[in-house]
């Protein structure tokens, strides 16, 4: 029997819309502070920074799409860029960026649908919390919130810059990605785009004495019928910048996806037996 969301594109738009609604209800309740207020002078120290090519191959993938996915970020990150997360204040993609709408600006570009690619208003916007995210891992601030559809691997290794299975899987607005600073110091997450890429930097006042590193380990392929998934661990280490010692050590994910593409992408040395 189909659920009431899958029924026709109504029932799911209804389905929808009431997910929005609870979660509209739920942060009115909701003892969060969010972060709210944006400022023009950038933080003094740049704890970790990061850029993502904004064109990338994806297999076969339209070109209009990743047209569309810059726009989509442009806009995106603009509403974002310059947000102060201050002591006890949690961030949140949605509650700053707003609804990824065609009235708002927004293209059609690639989404991830039924854990297969599909297009929708406001497609790419998850390369945005991918890298956030990614800067996130790099600090002392704790994630809240993070969705992700890495049970999947939908896409083959063209120039990895960061470990599979650090991305995210959001929608407006009930599957956001959200972090809180529960430091003594604020941060400032610095947001923007150009032709080719998009750019992130983590600011905050003054410098830490940890720094953190995040590796992945382990990572192979492997045929489980007339299947492939790919496997890997994901380790974050927390170093003390002053004696170099190793202050945490442990594992952020542990990965087992089904390979959804073409098996002759993966390099045939990848594949265990």
């Amino acid at each position: 029997m189909k659920k009431f969301s899958q029924i026709n594109s109504v029932t799911l738009n209804v389905a929808i819309e009431g997910h929005i609604i609870k979660r509209k209800v739920k942060d009115i309740f909701s003892k969060s502070t969010f972060a709210q207020e944006k400022s023009s002078k950038t933080l003094d120290y740049c704890l970790y920074k990061h850029q993502s090519l904004i064109r990338r191959q994806l297999g076969v993938v339209d070109s209009q799409l990743q047209d569309n996915k810059a726009i989509n970020l442009s806009l995106a990150s603009k509403a974002i860029n310059t947000i102060l997360i201050k002591p006890g204040e949690t961030f949140s993609l949605w509650k700053l960026a707003g609804r990824h709408s065609k009235r708002n600006g927004y293209k059609v570009g690639l989404t991830i649908t039924g854990n297969k690619p599909s297009q929708g208003i406001g497609g790419g916007l998850c390369q945005l919390t991918n890298l956030i995210h990614w800067l996130v891992l790099h600090s002392p601030l704790e994630i809240v919130e993070h969705h992700h559809h890495d049970q999947f691997d939908l896409f083959p290794d063209y120039n990895r810059q960061v470990p599979f299975g650090v991305g995210t899987s959001i929608q407006y607005n009930y599957l956001d990605y959200r972090f809180k600073n529960t430091t003594d110091q604020t941060f400032q997450l610095c947001l923007w785009t150009d032709n080719r890429y998009l750019y992130g930097q983590l600011m905050c006042e003054c410098p830490l004495n940890r720094k953190y590193h995040i590796e992945a380990l382990d990572e192979y392929f492997m045929k489980e019928d007339d299947d492939l998934f790919r496997y890997g661990k994901i380790y974050r280490k927390i170093i003390d910048k002053k004696t170099g010692t190793t202050l945490d050590y442990h594992l952020v994910k542990d990965n087992r996806a089904i390979v959804l593409y073409d098996h002759n992408h993966v390099p045939s040395e990848k594949i265990k037996t």
